[in-house]
């Protein structure tokens, strides 16, 4: 599998563009005749919507879903419901066969990082959301290598409220850390966010309206109670297909 770092490194003293990083990676399994495994991190169905459609022509694509920084409890279990949803319905609708992973629950770790690294009035998008991608992002790798996977990387760069330089440039660092290889991603572009908005009203996905961390919902007024009381009624609802 080819490392993204040979083709970042051809980029130097310029802006990286990493969807076309991507594009070139993908020219080479194309070139190898490989069909890569892939372990995606998703924060959430959403963005794993278009993403999802475009990985899974070139590779065989898990999502994984590890998101302690989700809060309340209720949310984050909505939000696990809504993205195993979208999974099987895209499986269903596509003939893919797309697996979920989901870790555990571990809120109070994330509070513990935020509280201990002094970022609780950090503000949205500012240093409490790089520690955010970098736990995550970390996890992932972890994962990626203890089952056996080529790649990991993360839905998150389908946002165009995430700051994707950053996120690549975490991913990239951790890669170095890991004997797997980060997969760079930037998959807003090429219409990629407007298509993910589109799969949201085609497959009827939850679109929430905070990223899920409990500081930022606050700092944007976030009505929490309201989003406790819809949750539990959402996962009530749909209490038999709870298995995570």
């Amino acid at each position: 599998m080819i490392d993204a770092t040979t083709i970042v490194d051809k980029m130097k003293n310029q802006k990286v563009n990493y969807d076309r990083v991507l594009h070139k990676m993908i020219q080479d399994w194309e070139k190898q005749a490989a069909r890569p495994k892939i372990l995606i991190h998703s924060c959430c169905a959403p963005c794993s919507t278009y993403t999802l459609e475009f990985l899974t022509e070139y590779a065989d694509v898990t999502i994984f879903f590890a998101n302690s920084n989700i809060h309340p409890e209720s949310e984050y279990q909505r939000r696990v419901l809504v993205q195993k949803k979208f999974i099987d319905d895209f499986n269903e609708n596509t003939g893919n066969t797309v697996d979920l992973i989901v870790d555990d629950y571990k809120p109070n770790e994330f509070v513990k990082m935020v509280i201990e690294n002094n970022l609780t009035e950090e503000r949205e998008g500012g240093a409490r959301c790089s520690a955010c991608f970098n736990m995550r992002l970390d996890l992932a790798a972890k994962e990626a290598v203890e089952r056996g996977y080529d790649y990991f990387g993360s839905a998150l760069t389908i946002s165009p409220k995430k700051n994707s330089q950053l996120i690549n440039q975490i991913g990239m660092d951790i890669q170095k850390i890991y004997d797997t290889n980060y997969l760079p991603s930037d998959f807003k572009k090429n219409s990629g966010y407007k298509r993910s908005v589109e799969m949201c009203k085609e497959y009827d996905v939850y679109r929430q309206c905070y990223c899920g961390c409990v500081f930022a919902a606050k700092q944007q007024g976030v009505d929490l109670k309201t989003i406790n009381k819809e949750a539990k009624a959402y996962v009530a609802e749909h209490q038999d297909e709870i298995d995570f």
